[in-house]
């Protein structure tokens, strides 16, 4: 089966999802990463003395080393503008999304959920975008298309507004969440190791806890569908 990740920026398959990509990949799926930006805007270029374009180049090679390390079929870097996202006109990123998908024919598409798993504007325009995309290109016919999946983190289950009347972002409810892949040692070993090939990025690794906090599970939602209890593989059970 063919799989697709759509994420805006570099990393964002290595910080959460690399786990699953690796079992995925294991299994004997295609796993294909289109990615919006090149990531160039990071505060990480401040300490390297770099500009955006330098930047964006420098997490291109990154991800080059990623490709190799989880063995993805194929992976296009775009070079939107990284915290950008939300100032342009979405058909543009729509006719991106689409080209990519017509080439890959992907069964299962991946992108963030609604919340962007962190609030990020990136994030949440790249949700909007590849779910539009999904349901239009259905509907002109790309009946190769069998599921859109959303990486995400369960909600903490925390009251809405916190202690200083300030509200927190909000993740998905337990219930929501229909797929949860269990990791094996040799999964969370290929997340660490993917999350090396960003030599830049170590700190903020350390930093996030992203390795600590992923643990042995990687969460899917699913649209569209509900099952409970959660699938353990989001290509199971796709309908023909």
């Amino acid at each position: 089966m063919k799989i697709l990740y759509i994420f805006p920026h570099p990393d964002d398959e290595s910080f959460g999802p690399a786990g699953a990509i690796h079992q995925q990949v294991s299994g004997g799926h295609e796993v294909h990463l289109l990615t919006l930006t090149k990531g160039g805007a990071t505060q990480v270029r401040h300490k390297l003395g770099l500009n955006v374009d330098q930047m964006g180049e420098v997490r291109y090679k990154e991800m080059l080393k990623v490709k190799e390390s989880l063995k993805l079929s194929s992976m296009e870097v775009l070079d939107y503008p990284d915290s950008g996202l939300k100032e342009l006109d979405p058909r543009i990123l729509e006719k991106e999304v689409s080209r990519y998908i017509e080439k890959i024919e992907p069964h299962v598409v991946v992108t963030y959920p609604i919340h962007g798993a962190s609030g990020f504007h990136d994030h949440i325009v790249t949700h909007a975008v590849v779910k539009r995309v999904f349901l239009q290109m259905r509907d002109r016919g790309a009946h190769y298309l069998k599921r859109l999946a959303f990486f995400t983190m369960p909600d903490s289950g925390e009251p809405t507004f916190m202690s200083n009347g300030w509200p927190r972002l909000k993740l998905t409810e337990e219930a929501l969440i229909d797929v949860v892949v269990p990791l094996a040692n040799e999964d969370v070993e290929a997340m660490k190791n993917a999350l090396l090939c960003y030599d830049t990025y170590q700190e903020m690794v350390e930093k996030t806890g992203v390795i600590e906090k992923i643990g042995r599970k990687v969460n899917f939602e699913l649209a569209f569908e509900d099952f409970s209890p959660p699938l353990t593989d989001i290509t199971a059970q796709v309908k023909n």
